[in-house]
């Protein structure tokens, strides 16, 4: 029962990761999100999560390297997002 249950929650984290509100983000969110959400377990997840709960220009901002970002957002997940580099796909 566990695993489905946290199947189905990495598979609305994903949709949501997908869905942020500007392309930039859905495209970085999303593939992130493909690439490492299975590995996951709850505690990354939880990390996920509060980052999906972030207003998108203040994560966004974090990526680039435009601000700092803040202790109380600091975590290994946010590290690996940060590490990530989209490569664009065909098509």
């Amino acid at each position: 029962m566990q695993d489905t249950s946290i199947d189905t929650r990495r598979r609305k984290l994903n949709f949501r990761a997908w869905r942020r509100g500007f392309r930039e983000m859905d495209l970085l969110m999303g593939s992130f999100a493909d690439e490492h959400l299975e590995a996951y377990q709850a505690e990354e997840l939880d990390e996920f999560e509060a980052l999906l709960g972030v207003p998108d220009w203040e994560v966004y901002a974090w990526l680039i390297g435009q601000t700092p970002v803040p202790d109380n957002h600091r975590g290994p997940v946010l590290d690996q997002l940060i590490a990530f580099r989209y490569a664009a796909q065909g098509g």
